[in-house]
């Protein structure tokens, strides 16, 4: 008998101890959240504070919950107890209680509130949210909002004009716009993530690093600054450092939706699928997003990733109806059936959180630093698909993108491509122009058939002044200018500079300045084609890339104006068309 029961003993499973502490009910709270089960998430978060009671953050998150369900008096009796007894410090309870009182339509409680997180919290973490809460309580209260000891709105000012450069692309300008606003207002965190950013678009990692860490050195817990660092380990391939960071990002519940969305948008671009579908739906249940396109396409791929194949195309559908100028939601439509194979995700397929199309995330990984795309880009199937349907459907803008990339691919192809596009009548003029001159730099033959106006029309990618010769000093003014300007203008912006030389030398010729400095001419010509392009640039920024002096540059520009007359034909000069 005594041997039985040792056998029985040896069988029983083992039973292993459940861990219940702060953050087993935390795990429990989130899984609620993704079932949207806000009272089963309350009660865990309840349970969270009871294990950590002087944990600022499970009060804050049970806050949130309560805010998230209507009851905007109960979320901010909690925020007034964290702000007067848990952690004084954590002044953006101002703010969360600010939104409370407007969403609740108490919008003197709300402008106190604002006032409060202002006076209080001088670094500034909310500080963009807080100026369009401003104009809504003043159109609300109908009157100014008065607020002392703050930042001027001239700040905010100069901060959208940074971010309207990045939009733009233009990288070193808002480098140099954002360096000059942290200087002044060294609390504005906002800033600091965007030249974070900027720094991050340039590959410029340890300066990028350097704006992250200021960042995170006032507030540790800065979703901005947190997400940004994500991106960079991953850029960097710190496996370690990013699987580290990743359990804490999993683990946050932004409070306010701007946080939540450039959270969702982080862990999808770092393939942490699960959880970006869990924000997005949540910024989708929310409404305050309902008419972004952008938003429906971050859901539609979140959904497509977590294999809702029907529930993709339904968003994809949406963002169309909601963009119509934009072709990456038909492009996903059309071509839904190559990216799945019987009913699954086709592996690699190139389906992006970013709002264009699959081919221009492979660019930018790319870096387009040769003069040839790279052999596993031209044999995808996929992703010469969308290029080639990119250039019969895209918006001019995209369009002369794909013509760009065109280029590079070189060859009959490349060639058959762009004169097919020169023959599709509702083309406009500058894509043509920019086919014409594709066409001349891959070396196909002239002239270039094309249709205007129902006609066949021959054109030609030489300027309508014709030179006897061409001189080599003549072209290298061309090099000098083309290699300066590289990485800071399109394909489409270097031939209006090439156009714009070439017809100055067939204006003034044969009486041809003598070329002795050809970079002065190189200066001049890039600063007459930002002029065109409407892009900003400064004498002394050319004369320290060029290496001659403002005051000559400025005078050859003089030249080229008064030859040209660009002042009175700037928006529509330069047409290469000419009929036969």
């Amino acid at each position: 008998m005594e041997s039985k029961k040792t056998s029985y003993r040896s069988k029983r499973p083992k039973i292993i101890p459940l861990k219940m502490d702060a953050n087993f009910f935390f795990e429990k709270a989130m899984q609620s959240l993704d079932r949207y089960r806000y009272d089963k998430a309350l009660k865990y978060f309840q349970r969270a504070v009871e294990y950590e009671p002087r944990n600022p953050i499970n009060h804050c998150n049970m806050a949130g919950i309560y805010s998230e369900i209507g009851n905007y008096e109960r979320s901010n009796e909690i925020l007034f107890q964290i702000i007067d007894d848990i952690d004084p410090a954590m002044t953006e309870c101002h703010f969360y209680m600010a939104n409370n009182y407007a969403n609740m339509e108490a919008f003197e409680e709300a402008e106190q509130a604002l006032l409060r997180y202002l006076e209080k919290d001088p670094r500034g973490a909310f500080l963009e949210e807080c100026e369009e809460m401003i104009e809504m309580l003043s159109y609300e209260l109908e009157r100014p909002i008065e607020i002392p000891h703050i930042k001027s709105r001239e700040v905010f000012f100069e901060h959208d004009k940074a971010r309207g450069f990045m939009e733009e692309g233009k990288f070193a300008e808002a480098v140099q716009l954002l360096k000059e606003i942290t200087e002044k207002h060294p609390q504005f965190l906002a800033a600091y993530n965007n030249l974070a950013l900027a720094y991050f678009y340039l590959d410029q990692m340890d300066l990028c690093m350097g704006a992250i860490e200021q960042v995170l050195a006032v507030e540790e817990g800065n979703v901005h600054a947190l997400c940004n660092l994500a991106i960079v380990y991953k850029q960097q391939g710190e496996q370690e450092k990013l699987q580290q960071l990743l359990q804490l990002l999993r683990r946050t519940i932004p409070f306010h939706q701007e946080h939540v969305f450039k959270l969702a948008m982080t862990l999808g671009l770092l393939d942490e699928h699960r959880t970006a579908y869990l924000h997005f739906r949540r910024l989708m249940h929310s409404g305050e997003f309902a008419e972004d396109p952008c938003l429906h396409h971050y859901f539609a791929v979140a959904s497509f990733h977590m294999n809702q194949y029907d529930q993709a195309k339904r968003y994809w559908e949406k963002a169309r109806q909601l963009d119509t100028n934009s072709a990456v939601p038909s492009f996903y439509l059309s071509h839904f059936d190559m990216l799945c194979e019987e009913g699954k995700r086709k592996a690699n397929a190139p389906v992006s959180y970013q709002y264009y199309l699959p081919f221009e995330e492979r660019l930018r990984e790319w870096g387009q630093k040769d003069s040839h795309l790279p052999a596993d880009l031209i044999e995808d199937a996929i992703l010469h698909s969308s290029l080639t349907w990119a250039l019969q459907h895209g918006d001019e803008s995209t369009k002369l993108q794909m013509i760009q990339i065109i280029g590079m691919l070189g060859g009959a192809e490349a060639e058959g491509m762009l004169r097919d596009c020169l023959k599709r009548e509702d083309e406009t003029d500058r894509v043509r122009q920019a086919a014409v001159y594709m066409l001349q730099s891959i070396g196909a033959k002239e002239p270039y058939l094309t249709r205007m106006d129902g006609k066949e029309v021959y054109v030609y990618a030489t300027s309508s002044s014709e030179l006897p010769e061409w001189k080599t000093q003549w072209q290298a003014v061309i090099d000098l200018a083309t290699d300066a300007m590289r990485d800071r203008y399109d394909q489409c912006q270097k031939h209006d500079m090439q156009t714009l030389w070439k017809e100055f030398l067939g204006r003034v010729h044969p009486n041809v300045p003598t070329i002795q400095k050809p970079e002065g001419w190189a200066a001049a010509l890039e600063y007459l084609t930002a002029q065109m392009h409407s892009s900003t640039i400064t004498y002394t920024e050319l004369s320290r890339r060029y290496g001659v002096t403002a005051p000559t540059i400025r005078r050859h520009v003089g030249k080229i104006d008064e030859i040209c007359g660009l002042k009175e034909k700037m928006s529509n000069v330069f047409s290469p068309f000419q009929e036969q």
